[in-house]
Order: structure tokens, then C-alpha cells, then sequence
């Protein structure tokens, strides 16, 4: 097939029709057939020739052109498509690097391979812009809902036509035990856009929170103009859900506007999501209040928060009990994940017993320890001393206002407690110096002996072993492990270390070793303050 025999329309036409189909510019077309006929050319050529090919826009006349670059002499490596300054001088008056010479060449005859080829290229390029379109019409529709049709089912995942592309919804991302048919309609989150080697691949769910969020943004005009806002939500696909909602204007009820006339906001949503429940809570800056709201419908009796640990404990009557924790966990699982917090459930009597215990243990530890009665002992603990080191240093005045001490008797019992954490001490150093602790460990300023006795007896023996351990080794710490929080107790955490504490006596060591300079720790702490979002702690900046 010879390009001159050709009606030269026929290529931009071609490219017409193709573009029309694809959805793509045509020009991207006439590029791709300009591509193939110089690969054509050069097989007909030589593979050394830069053979470039023209398609004129307006004729569709094809024009191949031979193009050879002036090069240094010393560059000169390919002598069919490069020249020297001195070998140009007869094609141009002043050749310079860079400068260009063109010879228009006979069109090529192309054969069948030749045109197999050119016509391979063609298509590959034309995959590419459509994949490129494609990427680049749904790259920024990520985060919102899209309608859709069910093309096929492959191995449990759904293959979802979305009009200028095919998203896919995995099995696991599916409602419970959805099923579809080819032809049914089909509204899903776009979960994530990916560009891959085998083209954009469009991930939908239907499983994700925030395709809830979307649908309440939907529903309620309010949510959409930004005058409500979803705080958190947690849900058990198809089952339960939960969602925290605040309102900025406080003539409009949050919850209510949600529910909407006689349910039918929610109740849109609750349908389109295969009749799961939906709890709509009142969100409250204060934790314990929030989560008083999270365990709704089940009455909770105390709470109990630990911030350092983000734990907290909730106390709630006998009959309470199963509906605060619900069917297989399930409403103290979802209060969890709206609140952010591991959630610990006990009865009255559990946490009145548990008290009772903690009781007994430290009335046990100051009987002991500093030779008291079981009524004195008890006085103790009763007026909220938790530990030897309170009742030894603690001011004098907080002791005399127990009945019965009088200051001499004060005086006394910080005596005897002092004594017997001065022992404790000495015992536990004389350990530590068995263990072979070295004396620049001793001499750290922030670590008590018992605490250096610790470390010791997890191998920390010297001031370059402390300096590489991580504060979360030393305080402890949460990780996530499967979706659940594991404890990973800390060298010092019975001690009663902070994570900031712990952090700045590793920064401290790293200095006195001369690991770290000073200045940088200033600059650095400088520029974290900078960057912190309003409101935002340090821990989070470090973070």
C-alpha cells in the first residue's frame, strides 16, 4: 500500500472517527499515525535515519521528511542522522550546534507488516490518551458518590460501568451478602484513583464511612451548606452505625435535622445501605461526655478517662450491662472507633469490688511498710495516699488534716517512709552495680535507683545503652496490631514515666554524649512550633 495511491483525507478522517469513539482529541490520533508511518520509514530506510513524518491537518497529505542534527565533532557518533560543523557548511551559509537539516524522501511503499505495525502503534497510542482521559476525568471525583451499572461479576468483585470508564467494587467491599445482576443500577463511593501499568483502575466501596457521609451530605441540606458537620463515624457494614454530628447554629438540633419529617432523611440512607441501623449522636468536645452519647442507648452510671493511655473505663448498672456492650460487642466496638478510645465496660459491683482490692493492696503496703495499724493504714488511704513516695515528701500541712496526727506523729511517718525508700534504694543499687551497671548510668540525673535496677535487668547497663532506646521503650506505649491496640509495656512505666518525660531524658543523654547538638534540638523545637496547626500539642508535632 503506497501513501501517494491513498486518498489523503482518508488518514484524518480515520482519525476523526477514532477520536469520536474514544472520546479523545484527534490530534493525539494524527500524532500516533505520524509516529507509525516514520517507524515504517526507517524500516524501510535504516534504522539509523531520523525520518520524521508531517500529516497536514488540512489535506491529510503525509510528508517524510530526513532530519540531521549539527553536533561537536566529538560527539559525532551516529553519521546518518548527525553531522559535523564542517560537514554542514555545505547545506548552510553559518551552521551552528543544534541547527537542523531537513531532506524531504519519497513516500515508502508500506507492506503487510509494515502496516501491521503502524497499525499497532496507532492503537497503542490511542490506549494511552484514552487511559490518560480517563485517569484525568475521575483522578478528582475521588471521595464522592457515583451511579453506576453492573457490567459483570468476576470472582466476587463487581465490575461497574460508570460511563467514560469501569470502576471496581471487591467483594470486600461490598455490603454483607449484596449480590447483583448484570444491567442493575448501582450507586458507590470512589474509594481511590489509581493510574497503573494496565490503565487507571477505579476502586468504588460501598463499605467505607465516609460513602455514609456522602449520603447524609445528600440528604441533608444542612450537612451540604456546612451548617451541620459529621463529626466521626463508625460503622458494621449492613448491620449498625454510628455517626457524631454537630450543629453551628443553635437554632437548629444537629440529630433532629439528620432523622428529618417522621425519619425520612435517615431513613433514605438506611435504605439505600441494605436497612443498616444508624445511631445519630450529639458531638461533645468533652470525651467522657461524647462517649456517655456513644454508648446511647445503653445509661452509664461513671467514666473514668485515661488521656496518656486513651483508655477509658465505663461503669454502668447490672441490667445495663449487655445493652451498653451489645450483640457481640457490637455497640461498644463502634463507640470505640467513633470516639477514638479503647473502651473498658464494668458493673457497679465489678468496679466497687475492683476498689475494695485496690484498697486493701496499698492499706496492706502501709501497714508494712511503715509499721502502722490496719486503722491507721486505712486513715491513709482514705484521705487518697497512693504510694510511699507521696507520704514521704508530701507538705506536712496535708498530713496533719487526717484526725488523730498531730505534727510530731506527721513528722514520724515521713520519717519511717523515707527510711524504707532510702533501703529500697540501696538494695537496688547495690543490684544494679552486680548486673554491671556503669557509673555514667548512676550518675544520670533523672534516674532513681530503682530505676536504673530496671534497666539494668533488661541489659541498659551504660549511659550509650540509654541514649539509644526510644521513649516509648522506656514509657510504653499502644501499637495497632490487626485493627486492635496491644500494650508494650515500658522499662519504666511502673514508675510512673511519661512519654515526654522519657523523650527528653533520651534527648538529654544524646547531648551529654555529645550525640546531638543543643543548638539543632533549639532550632528544631522552633520550627515545629512554626509548623503546629492551631490548636495542635507538641507530641503531635513530633509526630
Amino acid at each position: 500500500m503506497a501513501i501517494t495511491s491513498a486518498n489523503q483525507l482518508e488518514l484524518l478522517q480515520t482519525a476523526e472517527a477514532v477520536a469520536r469513539e474514544k472520546m479523545i482529541d484527534p490530534g493525539l490520533v494524527v500524532e500516533a499515525m505520524e509516529e507509525s508511518l516514520a517507524r515504517a520509514a526507517k524500516s524501510r530506510y535504516g534504522a539509523d535515519l531520523d525520518i520524521r513524518v508531517s500529516i497536514d491537518r488540512k489535506t491529510g497529505r503525509a510528508t517524510f521528511t530526513r532530519v540531521r542534527t549539527v553536533v561537536p565533532d566529538e560527539e559525532l557518533e551516529n553519521y546518518h542522522a548527525e553531522l559535523t560543523v564542517e560537514q554542514a557548511k555545505e547545506f548552510l551559509d553559518d551552521p551552528q550546534i543544534g541547527d537542523e537539516i531537513r531532506d524531504e524522501v519519497p513516500p515508502v511503499e508500506m507492506g503487510r507488516i509494515a502496516a501491521q505495525s503502524a497499525k499497532q502503534v496507532i492503537l497503542q497510542k490511542v490506549r494511552e490518551a484514552e487511559r490518560d482521559r480517563q485517569y484525568e476525568e475521575f483522578k478528582d471525583r475521588a471521595g464522592t458518590i457515583i451511579n453506576g451499572v453492573v457490567k459483570r461479576e468476576e470472582y466476587g468483585n463487581v465490575i461497574v460501568d460508570i460511563g467514560r470508564g469501569e470502576g471496581i467494587l471487591r467483594r470486600n467491599e461490598k455490603i454483607g451478602r449484596e449480590s447483583y445482576r448484570t444491567g442493575d443500577r448501582i450507586r458507590c463511593y470512589i474509594k481511590d484513583v489509581r493510574r497503573e501499568a494496565r490503565g487507571p483502575q477505579i476502586f468504588l466501596s460501598r463499605t467505607d464511612p465516609q460513602f455514609m457521609v456522602e449520603l447524609f451530605r445528600m440528604e441533608v441540606p444542612e450537612i451540604y451548606d456546612g451548617i451541620i458537620e459529621i463529626k466521626a463515624v463508625a460503622r458494621d457494614p449492613g448491620s449498625r452505625a454510628k455517626i457524631a454530628v454537630i450543629s453551628y447554629d443553635s437554632s437548629i438540633d444537629p440529630v433532629g435535622a439528620c432523622v428529618g419529617m417522621r425519619g425520612s432523611r435517615v431513613q433514605a440512607v438506611v435504605n439505600e445501605l441494605q436497612g443498616e441501623k444508624i445511631d445519630i449522636i450529639p458531638w461533645n468536645e468533652d470525651q467522657p461526655t461524647f462517649l456517655v452519647n456513644a454508648l446511647q442507648p445503653a445509661e452509664v452510671s461513671k467514666v473514668v478517662l485515661d488521656e496518656e493511655a486513651e483508655r477509658i473505663e465505663v461503669v454502668v448498672p447490672e441490667e445495663q450491662l449487655s445493652l451498653a456492650i451489645g450483640r457481640r460487642g457490637q455497640n461498644v466496638r463502634l463507640a470505640s472507633q467513633l470516639t477514638g478510645l479503647d473502651i473498658d465496660i464494668m458493673t457497679e459491683e465489678e468496679e466497687s469490688a475492683r476498689r475494695q482490692a485496690e484498697f486493701e493492696e496499698r492499706t496492706k503496703l502501709f501497714v508494712d511498710t511503715l509499721d502502722l495499724d490496719e486503722f491507721f493504714a486505712q486513715l491513709l488511704v482514705s484521705e487518697g495516699f497512693t504510694s510511699l513516695e507521696e507520704v514521704a515528701y508530701v507538705e506536712l500541712d496535708e498530713l496533719l488534716v487526717i484526725e488523730g496526727v498531730d505534727e510530731d506523729t506527721a513528722q514520724e511517718l515521713q520519717a519511717r517512709a523515707r527510711d524504707h525508700l532510702e533501703e529500697l534504694n540501696r538494695k537496688a543499687l547495690e543490684r544494679a552495680k552486680e548486673l554491671g551497671v556503669e557509673q555514667s548510668l548512676i550518675d544520670f540525673e533523672g534516674l532513681t535507683p530503682q530505676m536504673i535496677e530496671a534497666l539494668a535487668e533488661d541489659g541498659v547497663k551504660s549511659l550509650e545503652d540509654f541514649a539509644t532506646c526510644a521513649d516509648w521503650e522506656l514509657a510504653g506505649g499502644w501499637t495497632t496490631v490487626d485493627g486492635e491496640r496491644v500494650k508494650d509495656e515500658g522499662l519504666l512505666e511502673k514508675f510512673d514515666v511519661s512519654l515526654a518525660e522519657a523523650q527528653d531524658m533520651v534527648m538529654t543523654a544524646r547531648v551529654a554524649l555529645g550525640w546531638v547538638d543543643p543548638e539543632d534540638l533549639v532550632a528544631d523545637a522552633a520550627e515545629a512550633a512554626d509548623g503546629a496547626e492551631p490548636g495542635e500539642t507538641d507530641e503531635e508535632v513530633q509526630a
